[in-house]
């Protein structure tokens, strides 16, 4: 079944529209109190001064992040590395130059859709339009530009991370990746923390609102669209590469397999774009959501509602000082700990930063409360202290759940050296089945640590001083509102988080430049390095450390995603509020309502449950059929007699990645609109189960399949590092398990997190239009839209569908 341009281009103007015209519903009712009349310190410290503190931190932190960029790009490297590392970021900039044409596409729609809305209308004047405009390219060049700058600087540390190895210096090669992470985590949240504050400050408080609707709306846009089609991508890429292994049994990223570029490619499209944006969109949609929370549950108490916004801010503008003090901390200690060592384990650096930046933020953050709550009048007594340890949970959780994900996934886990010892007798079979094993293990226990963070901030929630600032109508959503600091706590170490995530696509590629740079076979390399760096290259030694480094580079790729799709989760409890709060205006029984003795709530959490379970079948649907047209490709122009695989068969490849991706994108991305607006029309209360039926479906799958998928993938590791059988039949068997898992852990996933926040605030907009629609009306075009979603439902299983073998 097809369908024309124009129809696809009708359907996402008529979705675009619907967001649009429930913008208006929703900000209508964000008052956003005068920030430079909030003080602290007995008048010394105006929350303008904390503010503007705030922009000067992120200048500085733009600033680091940039200079790691230089430094990274001026250590040394040889010219066939950096020939190698050149190709792979050609074909990174190709691929984000068609997705950033793709997502000019989708915000010209929009445009024009606010420009119509609040300017024709709503009256609003055109510089008012402007404005908006402008918030939203904000938030779509906030999580593209944080992708762009991420994938440069991986793609110029990946080859001199592969030529450090040759010292031997095992440590100074493991901080290059850990020093480019950095610097992608400090200019991401620095820059979405700029942007942030400068809405609050320099917008016009009867624009805050819309601004922010629009800033949410473009950087969720751009996220969305770069992770649900970099893990496709990349999965294509390397599931194709990956079988040629088997096919014709070729070594890692042999020069002659038109699919290596394609995967090293995909390392940067999956693992580098698509978390840097999503962490722009996570730290930008949490922000959103505690501001509207406090705006909307505060409105009769301005002045309380501006001290903890500003409060909130300054905790933020302090996390890129604990992240960045904390990773110099912890260079000293390695230094001193692993500095003259040739072999260690590479995961214990990366987990003293994670646990330092943890103890660190902690203490800073009760510190920081302390200091600008204690005394505060807006402020009873205690509740700095209540806060600080309901932040701390979130906190403690960023250091906890990779603990947890390593349990399942690290190369020193049982569960993945049972995953290797079950492939020694049963082959693939017993491989994919301990996989599954691991990762639904992984599920409960980590199910549990979240539970238990939850269940500590809704104790706290009970403290009368925290139940005192709330207004008596709206007691209840105390817990809500410890719970969105949890979300927000989550995120306290994030520039730590995004850098221990951003290692492993450098190490995963500079493992790709070592090989594809062919070095050990040009007789005058060694003489060459000697006389021109100064030093004898070990080879043996630097491909051993460059495999290990890739080992510890999946684990801790795994450890970043649980923390995000939870924050995506707990933080998604806080913007339900605002449908609840809403309601609860026209229906004063809304609370017994949402009661799971009434069939709308519980039939909403079965359909969330449902769209969980399509979403994954579609985005691994995408990934077979295109990893089946680019196998088939692969096999037929294979050249085993040449010496390097030819450009242009390199670029098909990378094209058949490219358009697959973006078929299946387009399917999920219609879909997934679709259903929060026609499900909201239906009902509300059938809405906000289906809202959290997607966030906990959404998680426990998540979960389940990213670390099943890093349990597969190391556990190929430990057969090809340790083990040394590459080529065998057990490695056959440990190839196909991780060629499960891609799509498990890179795909579906991961991609469930924007899922999850996209629906959540698209949702929240358009129920608060939909409660004021004729009912007629709101079920008619509920109806059609949902007729809508079913058909692209259908066109994402039926029209991506791999062609029968007619042979």
């Amino acid at each position: 079944m097809k369908f024309p341009n124009k129809l696809k281009l009708g359907a996402a103007a008529a979705l675009a529209a619907s967001c649009i015209q429930s913008a208006r519903a929703s900000e209508s009712d964000i008052k956003i109190p005068d920030l430079d009349a909030v003080s602290f310190v007995g008048g010394a410290l105006t929350g303008s001064t904390v503010l503007l503190v705030g922009l000067v931190v992120c200048v500085a932190g733009m600033v680091f992040g940039w200079m790691q960029y230089i430094q990274t790009r001026n250590l040394p490297v040889h010219s066939s590395m950096a020939g190698v590392s050149n190709v792979i970021w050609e074909t990174c900039k190709t691929y984000l130059a068609q997705q950033g044409k793709f997502l000019v596409v989708l915000w010209v729609l929009i445009a024009v859709c606010i420009s119509y809305y609040f300017g024709g209308l709503s009256g609003q004047s055109a510089g008012h339009v402007v404005v908006i405009l402008l918030a939203s390219v904000l938030g779509i060049l906030g999580s593209y530009g944080v992708a762009w700058f991420g994938i440069r600087i991986n793609t110029v540390a990946n080859s001199r991370t592969a030529f450090s190895a040759l010292r031997g210096r095992t440590l100074a090669t493991l901080l290059i990746p850990l020093q480019s992470g950095m610097s992608v985590g400090l200019l991401l949240v620095a820059i979405e923390l700029f942007f942030m504050i400068c809405i609050l400050k320099f917008i016009p408080s009867e624009l805050a609102g819309p601004c922010f609707i629009g800033f949410a709306i473009g950087e969720s846009l751009g996220a969305s669209a770069l992770r649900i089609c970099g893990g496709i991508f990349t999965k294509i890429a390397d599931i194709g590469a990956d079988l040629m292994k088997i096919v014709f049994n070729l070594p890692e990223d042999d020069p002659r397999n038109p699919g290596v570029i394609a995967d090293c490619t995909g390392d940067n499209a999956g693992d580098s774009v698509g978390p840097t944006a999503d962490g722009f969109e996570t730290y930008g949609v949490t922000g959103v959501a505690l501001i509207a929370f406090l705006a909307l549950a505060l409105a009769s108490n301005p002045a309380l509602c501006g001290t903890l916004i500003v409060w909130l801010f300054g905790m933020r503008i302090l996390m890129l000082v604990t992240s960045l003090a904390s990773y110099f901390v912890n260079g000293w200690v390695a230094q001193a700990l692993y500095g003259d060592k040739r072999d260690f384990n590479l995961e214990q650096p990366l987990t003293n930063l994670v646990w330092i930046t943890s103890l660190v933020s902690i203490a800073v953050t009760y510190g920081a409360t302390y200091f600008l709550l204690a005394d505060h009048p807006q402020c009873s007594p205690g509740l700095w202290w209540v806060l600080a340890t309901i932040i701390s949970f979130g906190t403690i959780a960023g250091a906890l759940i990779p603990e947890f994900t390593k349990v399942f996934t690290s190369t020193e886990s049982r569960h993945v050296k049972e995953v290797v010892t079950s492939s020694k007798q049963g082959g693939a079979s017993l491989n994919i089945l301990s996989g599954f094993v691991a990762g639904n293990f992984s599920a409960f226990w980590t199910g549990l640590v979240i539970l238990s963070l939850m269940f500590g901030a809704y104790h706290f929630a009970g403290n009368p001083a925290l139940q005192a600032i709330m207004p008596e109508e709206f007691r209840f959503a105390a817990p809500i509102f410890a719970f969105g600091l949890v979300a927000f706590g989550f995120l306290g170490m994030g520039p730590v988080t995004i850098a221990v995530d951003s290692f492993g696509p450098v190490t995963d590629n500079a493992q790709s430049v070592y090989e594809l740079s062919q070095i050990e076979s040009k007789p005058e390399t060694a003489a060459e390095i000697e006389r021109d760096f100064g030093f004898k290259p070990d080879f043996a030694h630097a491909k051993h450390q460059l495999e290990k480094g890739d080992g510890a580079g999946n684990t801790f790729k795994a450890t970043a995603k649980p923390v995000l799709i939870g924050t995506a989760v707990v933080g998604a409890t806080t913007m339900v509020f605002g449908i609840i709060m809403l309601l609860k205006r026209l229906n004063p029984d809304t609370i017994e309502r949402l009661s799971l003795v009434h069939p709308e709530a519980l039939m909403g959490l079965l359909m969330g449950g449902a769209v969980v379970y399509w979403f994954t079948g579609a985005s691994t649907q995408a990934v077979v059929t295109g990893a089946y047209r680019a196998v088939v490709y692969i096999k037929e122009n294979m050249k085993l007699d040449a010496s390097t695989a030819s450009v242009a068969a390199s670029k098909e490849v990378v094209r058949i990645c490219t358009q697959y991706a973006q078929k299946g994108m387009i399917n999920i991305f219609v879909v997934v609109f679709c259903f929060a607006l026609s499900l909201a029309f239906f009902d509300p209360y059938f809405f906000i189960g289906y809202l959290i039926g997607i966030a906990f479906f959404g998680l426990y799958q998540a979960i389940f399949m990213a670390n099943a998928g890093g349990a597969w993938d190391n556990a190929k590791k430990i057969v090809e590092v340790e083990l040394k059988q590459k080529g065998t039949p057990l490695h056959a068997a440990t190839v196909v398990g991780d060629t499960v898992g891609d799509p498990f852990k890179d795909t579906s996933s991961v991609s469930l997190n924007p899922v999850i926040k996209f629906t959540t605030l698209f949702g929240l907009l358009a129920v608060e239009i939909a409660v004021k629609m004729d009912p007629s009306m709101k079920l008619g075009i509920g109806a059609a839209v949902f007729a809508v979603a079913l058909v692209f439902v259908y066109r994402s299983f039926y029209s991506m569908r791999i062609p029968a073998d007619r042979g």
